[in-house]
């Protein structure tokens, strides 16, 4: 169970096994639901959490009432209210699951522990924060300054084969446009293809 997030942690650093067993040691494993949701708009969000299987959706209603999806988060990734888990604030964000899941995860107390007892482990949190920070200003980037198509297509780089695992309007609602212009966005890339 834990091999994938050892082989993530020496990704970032050259842990002893005596540390890679303490990290293990504080992770919580956790299985969800598909539509079950981790995190609500106004709770404090209390984990990060490493994706073993499954998929993740993190997303906030604007003052219209739609959906807004920021993340997809797959295997191998990480998913959280950053803000919310660090700073302690009701989070603005909903963390839903997408698909049944089994997941890895850190409470703040447990990670506080990690990272005095093997400070190297914040050398691997620091870049997986700034992962995050530089995705979210290329997805800002594309939103604003890319034409439908290549947001989709950009899309489907970052998320390769995600379309077989998440219902068009979810894409949709990811790319800010509605499913029937995505439908249409699809048939023009598929069109211009043949």
């Amino acid at each position: 169970m834990f091999a994938p997030i050892n082989e993530y942690a020496n990704r970032y650093g050259n842990f002893s096994s005596e540390d890679l067993a303490f990290f293990d040691s504080l992770l919580k494993p956790r299985s969800v639901k598909k539509r079950q949701l981790l995190l609500r708009e106004g709770e404090i969000c209390d984990f990060e959490a490493y994706i073993i299987k499954g998929c993740i959706r993190n997303y906030y209603i604007d003052e219209s009432g739609s959906e807004v999806i920021l993340q997809f988060a797959v295997e191998d990734w990480w998913v959280s209210d950053i803000g919310s888990f660090h700073e302690r604030k009701p989070s603005l964000l909903y963390i839903e699951a997408m698909e049944d899941s089994e997941l890895l995860t850190l409470n703040p107390v447990r990670k506080e522990a990690l990272l005095a007892r093997v400070p190297q482990f914040e050398r691997m949190f620091r870049l997986m924060v700034q992962r995050h920070v530089s995705a979210m200003q290329q997805r800002l980037f594309r939103t604003m300054a890319k034409t439908a198509e290549e947001r989709y297509i950009d899309f489907m780089k970052q998320y390769p084969g995600i379309a077989m695992r998440v219902p068009q309007h979810y894409i949709a609602a990811y790319l800010g446009m509605t499913p029937e212009f995505l439908s249409k966005v699809r048939r023009r890339l598929a069109t211009k293809k043949n």
